[in-house]
């Protein structure tokens, strides 16, 4: 029965977006309404569909349903029922099927929350979400289908990929990346619509702008909770190895961010429209690449999910996206000619676009360096590798000088700015910098690009808290009050100039993490018996021997460690290995102590499988990789307070203020 719900709602949705994405620009072409609603009705129903399949789908699960095609795959007796709900997208059918409701739900919430508010350019954003649904759909009734059907059913499933199971991060990781890359499609809705409505005022940069701003929210705290997961489970001590599928997911934050301060530009000074549309589009084709690159099986990866023919629909879908866009663009090219200019080198707008140039870039140099193996085992029939050094080597100096725009950047005004004023806001970030740079080289610190991101990090946190003390000071000068009373008022009279500033001090904060821990990382490798112990840094690591213990889905191996500061006893670590029945290696699964001056890092690299009596460890010290972590939900939050609804003071009746004024 599961399996018939199943099927039957995944077709139906699909029916229902071709029928919806038909009818509502027909209705918006010969103004019938009746068939403008039955295109809105079309996008609702879906949405109620589709979550149907996926409960459907997570009962089959839990219920052991072995007879639907993808819980045999990825379904088992001795997964956990944490594991066994989560794994509704550990695998390329279930992942499809999530993908499916997210979308199914930002189209139903798109079209509510800006209904009969954007006329035909509404419409034509509805028909362009359900047109994206229904390839979706599709691939749900062909290529990706969960609920075929397995008979004989077996008795029980192999369970959901190790790595997948192996951290509840696992949890967290692909939702909020399936929200963010959705996300991306209702901004890229909007636009397509503005497009072919001919309204390319800024009514779609206003629709669109919140959804793009949640969208890239939820896409930061995706990729950073897989840079957390990555370091928790891989066993390897860091956090991005510039795998394929990071870069994927990195490649549209880049666009994203790109465009959410290049739209500032085009609000306040009417410029960029051609680009700004270049950037959306360009945003929502990097998403599909992203999922065609992790889902294809092109690539090997520990995110890849499969091999087949999957890959040619993605491909075509591209194509015709791009194409779409491409053409309507051009069409439009006359009425999208640059109204603004740029006053003065000296202003905001500047460090926008210096901004934006850098992003794009970045985002170019990251595509090459993902796509170039691709190409050239097509082209000439060798596999290629580009590895970590050209990523780093390319985008190090690129992250520096954004660090640097960062710091400028909210020191200057629109238009034209005053140098005089300017001077006295560069002052106290410029010895803020200068200060850094000296300590970090009395200290002994020699590495180029270290001492200047650590420098321009000084300069980019002090020129951003700068802004909220003067801001701060600013309103209680002229309002009276406290410092917290004036700070709320300052945040709450401008939330989103404010969030951003908080998101860029999430960013400065998880970019000194970032440096600290790759300039000041300390490693060791050694082979101990019960007993011995390793010393490195300020800690000394003692092996009291291994210990075993059997779980419902998996056996684990793993070494007692007790951990020495300067000779004291501070705790004891259990880095181990998971033994799963599906896979003939080992997952390892390092212990993690962390500190906020910095983290230590165990992993099991081998042991003696006779008795127990040797372990092979390494042994890393992290320093302040903590601060990763927190920078990223810093981020998230200050972007997310930017679009908070906030109640707006009431005013006052007209004979109130008339007698307030003195006039009655």
């Amino acid at each position: 029965m599961l399996r018939l719900i199943g099927s039957f709602t995944v077709w139906a949705s699909l029916a229902l977006a071709v029928y919806g994405m038909i009818a509502g620009i027909a209705g918006v072409r010969t103004r019938n309404a009746a068939l403008s609603r039955s295109a809105r009705a079309a996008s609702y129903t879906i949405f109620a569909l589709m979550t149907v399949s996926n409960l459907a789908m997570i009962a089959a699960l839990v219920t052991h349903d072995f007879s639907v095609e993808y819980v045999s795959q990825v379904g088992s007796r001795a997964t956990p029922l944490f594991f066994t709900v989560i794994s509704l997208w550990s695998a390329l059918e279930g992942s499809i099927l999530f993908w499916g409701w997210v979308l199914a739900g930002y189209t139903a919430a798109a079209l509510y929350f800006t209904r009969d508010r954007l006329g035909p350019m509404g419409a034509y954003a509805n028909a362009t979400m359900l047109g994206i649904g229904a390839f979706f759909y599709l691939l749900l009734v062909r290529p990706a289908d969960p609920w075929g059907l397995v008979s004989p059913a077996p008795m029980d499933g192999p369970g959901p990929n190790p790595l997948l199971q192996n951290h509840p991060l696992m949890a967290i990781h692909p939702p909020f990346l399936y929200l963010g890359y959705v996300g991306m499609s209702v901004p890229f809705s909007f636009a397509i619509g503005a497009l072919l409505s001919g309204r390319l005022d800024d009514t779609w940069v206003r629709a669109s702008r919140k959804w793009t701003v949640f969208a890239w929210s939820m896409l930061s705290l995706a990729i950073m909770a897989g840079m957390w997961w990555s370091y928790e489970v891989l066993g390897w001590g860091g956090y991005w190895a510039w795998d394929p599928v990071e870069n994927a997911s990195f490649l549209p934050w880049l666009t994203a961010t790109a465009f959410l301060h290049s739209v500032m530009v085009q609000e306040r000074r009417d410029m960029l429209r051609v680009w700004n549309l270049s950037l959306v589009i360009s945003t929502f084709l990097l998403t599909i690449l992203g999922t065609f690159l992790t889902r294809s099986g092109v690539i090997s990866s520990v995110h890849a999910f499969t091999e087949g023919t999957i890959g040619l629909y993605f491909l075509s879908f591209i194509a015709f996206v791009l194409i779409f866009s491409l053409a309507l663009l051009a069409g439009r090219s006359s009425e999208l000619r640059k109204h603004g200019h740029l006053d003065s080198l000296l202003s905001r707008e500047t460090v926008f676009m210096v901004n934006n140039l850098l992003l794009t870039a970045f985002t170019f140099t990251v595509l090459l360096g993902t796509l170039f193996p691709l190409v050239a085992e097509a082209v000439r029939g060798v596999k290629v590798t580009v590895g970590a050094p050209f990523f780093n080597r390319m985008t190090v100096p690129i992250m520096v000088a954004l660090l640097f725009l960062m710091g400028v950047g909210p020191m200057l005004p629109w238009r034209v700015a005053n140098v005089e004023e300017l001077k006295r806001k560069l002052l106290i970030p410029t010895l803020a910098m200068v200060l850094t740079l000296g300590t970090a080289l009395v200290l002994g610190m020699r590495d180029f690009w270290g001492l200047l991101a650590f420098a321009f990090a000084a300069f980019a946190l002090t020129g951003n808290v700068q802004e909220y003390v003067r801001g701060t000071a600013a309103r209680r000068r002229a309002q009276g009050g406290g410092w917290l009373r004036a700070f709320g008022g300052l945040i709450n009279a401008n939330p989103r100039r404010y969030g951003g500033y908080f998101a860029h001090v999430g960013l400065i904060i998880a970019a000194i993490g970032i440096t600290a821990s790759t300039v000041f990382r300390a490693e060791r490798q050694a082979t101990l018996r019960v007993g011995e112990s390793v010393t490195i840094e300020q800690y000394t690591v003692r092996f009291d021997g291994m210990r075993t213990q059997q779980e419902p889905q998996r056996f684990v191996v793993g070494a007692h460690v007790t951990v020495f500061v300067e000779g004291t006893a501070v705790g004891t670590m259990f880095p181990r290995l998971n033994f799963y029945n599906m896979s003939a290696e080992p997952v390892a699964t390092p212990a993690v102590r962390t500190r906020p001056n910095a983290d230590l890092y165990l992993t099991l690299l081998a042991f003696n499988e006779q008795d127990g009596s040797t372990a092979t460890l390494s042994v890393i010290v992290e320093p302040l990789v903590g601060w990763i972590w927190v920078g990223g939900f810093m981020v998230t939050i200050g972007a997310l307070f930017g679009i908070w609804p906030r109640r707006r003071a009431t005013p006052a009746p007209a004979g109130a203020r008339k007698r307030a004024a003195g006039v009655a």
